[in-house]
């Protein structure tokens, strides 16, 4: 029986961005695999080029050098359609500053994205995934009435209710007390083993990385060290 292939394939990865002096570079020579259902960290100090690495795989940042395949496919030549429609069907992603439109209701927040990919019942799931979250008495309310723990759960039922396949999360507790963020990591690998999706965690907290089942640290647009989370 033929290995599965990995749902992100990073080969000789660069990574270059134009500042006010010119061209930056953020990544050098990435070759990583993801398989299916695994669970990678992410950590590394600010500027290490973790949240840029996120992107890459996301498709959100186009590689300057090499290539990168999701779900078995170079991305490289997508144009930004069908980037928007891979991402649409296939990746979920969650940020740090959660993202949520403010003129949409929580429910409305999980809903559209399900509406626009043609999900007849788009508003029965986004109040499933909302209630999965804790928010079934909050559907109703906008993000100005949500606290900061509230809005990510709103941005995780977003990111999870079409059920990706690979799910990015960058920093999701960097905006969160404590005691709130180690709620959101609960919920997060909740949904993630619930839903059986592959997961990518960017954190500055190694305890958050030693939930995954590896660890990549980076160092100046370098994977630095390579390990499982448990070593």
């Amino acid at each position: 029986m033929p290995d599965t292939p990995p749902i992100l394939s990073l080969s000789d990865v660069h990574l270059s961005l134009r500042g006010n002096a010119g061209p930056v570079d953020i990544l050098h020579g990435i070759t990583l695999d993801v398989a299916r259902g695994d669970t990678l960290g992410l950590v590394g100090p600010s500027g290490s080029g973790k949240s840029s690495l996120l992107m890459l795989m996301g498709g959100l940042e186009r590689a300057t050098a090499g290539m990168v395949k999701v779900l078995g496919r170079d991305i490289g030549p997508l144009g930004e359609d069908a980037l928007a429609r891979m991402r649409r069907d296939a990746i979920g992603v969650v940020f740090q500053s959660f993202h949520l439109i403010p003129t949409m209701t929580a429910l409305e927040n999980v809903a559209v994205p399900l509406e626009l990919a043609g999900a007849a019942d788009a508003f029965a799931r986004a109040e499933a995934e909302l209630a999965r979250v804790g928010l079934a008495a909050r559907t109703g309310h906008y993000p100005s009435q949500l606290s900061g723990g509230e809005q990510q759960r709103v941005a995780l039922a977003r990111a999870s209710a079409p059920r990706p396949a690979l799910l990015l999360a960058d920093e999701p507790t960097g905006n969160l007390d404590s005691a709130t963020g180690a709620e959101i990591m609960d919920l997060l690998f909740d949904l993630r083993d619930l839903h059986g999706a592959t997961l990518v965690l960017v954190t500055h907290a190694p305890d958050l990385a030693a939930r995954c089942d590896r660890v990549l640290t980076l160092a100046d647009g370098r994977i630095a060290t390579r390990r499982a989370a448990a070593e």
